[in-house]
């Protein structure tokens, strides 16, 4: 492979090889259309990387269509909308409608492809007052597998199976989405010490204060083992860190999340007032590509005495780091909207993540779950980072019915089963 296609078909996730027969590096709907037809002519499987946040696992053989060279963001002020194209990251977004008061329904990590998140539902900073960023989506211009390049609408039934189908229907080129007038909001984390606080009662804490929250804050509980290594924070090193991320638009932020401070000790507090453009620094998502494997559920509810038993087997006695995420849905993403983004009854979301070879991980991951089980509605399609080779619970029985039949006419030889990457 030589430095050009290397380039191309480097990932955030370096934790599966990526080895296409052939690699198209496209910058225009007409050079997808190419590359769509070639690998209909050719019998080959389409994958589509962005950045490769989202990578659903290894590739060997097919073609790869690369679309980080369409990365034009233009923004509409007075619609309050953005167009974006396939490549772009959802930090070029932020920065670009900020200027104008405005701000889109991104994620916590500016590098993550809006377009691609956006796919698979996209769980946003402030998603308990706005909505999924799939809701906030005015039209798409993709080329579905048959090779045919088309605008797509909210009247059309492609448009709902794309927002949220999870990248199997075509290659999204540029999409047109929805903005909301956020200049500032109220943010950061509140964090403790795991050996100090016990993780389960904490938990259970935030369980019931998330039960007296307004839908405008949008926040997660998270426990992470950090490695004693020089390269992490003096605060972190070593530490089994418990923290609650907020993000919340209203102006009584401080009074909200007072009864959490009564969970112990704190270690570190980041809550503050803060421009839109620092909101990624509410999770301070890693930036650097690195390997990971994990997964996630979608709860009808909270039962605070299995989670608490998940947090005793992902804990610093794992034997691997596992970094545990569960975040407070409803609000917003319960209400219905035109699109096929499913479980909008969950309660929360709980996501799963650790390091090292696939095999290894699931015999970690695959037991906590399943303490899950009982409250599990399903999966979420944006979190199975190199889970994407099990598509259970991805969606719930009508919705893959209906999907699949809109694949068997948009894409009748199955060229994009692999999907896309974010």
């Amino acid at each position: 492979m030589n430095t050009s296609t290397h380039d191309e078909v480097s990932s955030f996730q370096t934790g599966f090889a990526l080895r296409p027969d052939r690699v198209f590096p496209v910058r225009s709907q007409d050079d997808v259309v190419a590359a769509v037809r070639h690998a209909a002519d050719a019998r080959l499987p389409v994958t589509v990387l962005a950045t490769g946040h989202g990578l659903p696992g290894a590739v060997e053989g097919g073609v790869l269509i690369s679309t980080r060279h369409m990365n034009r963001v233009t923004i509409d002020a007075g619609a309050r909308t953005a167009r974006v194209q396939a490549g772009v990251r959802w930090g070029d977004v932020v920065a670009a409608a900020a200027p104008h008061g405005l701000a889109p329904p991104n994620g916590s990590a500016p590098g993550v492809g809006a377009v691609s998140y956006t796919l698979g539902g996209g769980l946003g900073i402030l998603a308990r007052e706005f909505g999924y960023a799939a809701d906030h989506v005015r039209s798409l211009d993709v080329v579905t597998g048959d090779g045919r390049p088309r605008h797509v609408t909210p009247d059309s039934e492609l448009y709902w199976g794309l927002l949220g189908g999870g990248h199997r229907l075509g290659v999204v080129t540029e999409l047109e989405i929805g903005l909301v007038p956020v200049r500032t909001l109220y943010g950061g984390s509140l964090a403790f010490d795991g050996r100090e606080v016990d993780p389960a009662a904490a938990l259970r804490t935030y369980e019931e204060w998330t039960r007296t929250v307004p839908d405008r804050l949008t926040s997660s509980f998270a426990a992470v083992p950090y490695p004693d290594l020089p390269a992490l924070p003096p605060h972190l090193r070593g530490r089994y860190v418990l923290s609650v991320r907020v993000a919340y638009t209203g102006t009584d932020g401080e009074r909200l999340l007072a009864p959490l401070r009564e969970t112990g000790p704190v270690l570190a507090d980041t809550l503050r007032e803060m421009p839109y453009v620092d909101s990624h620094t509410i999770h301070s998502d890693p930036d650097v590509p690195h390997s990971y494997y994990g997964d996630s559920a979608v709860l009808g509810e909270l039962d605070v005495e299995r989670a608490g038993e998940l947090l005793g087997r992902t804990g610093p006695d794992a034997g691997a780091m596992v970094v545990v995420q569960i975040n407070h849905l409803g609000g917003a993403l319960a209400r219905p909207a035109p699109n096929s983004v499913p479980y909008r009854e969950g309660r929360f979301l709980v996501r799963l993540l650790t390091m090292g070879e696939r095999r290894r991980a699931r015999a970690l991951l695959d037991p906590a779950f399943a303490l899950l089980a009982p409250v599990t509605l399903g999966r979420s399609v944006n979190f199975a980072f190199g889970a994407g080779d099990r598509t259970e619970g991805l969606h719930d029985a009508e919705t893959r019915e209906r999907l699949a039949e809109l694949e068997s006419r948009y894409d009748p030889a199955s060229l994009l089963r692999r999907g896309v990457s974010a």
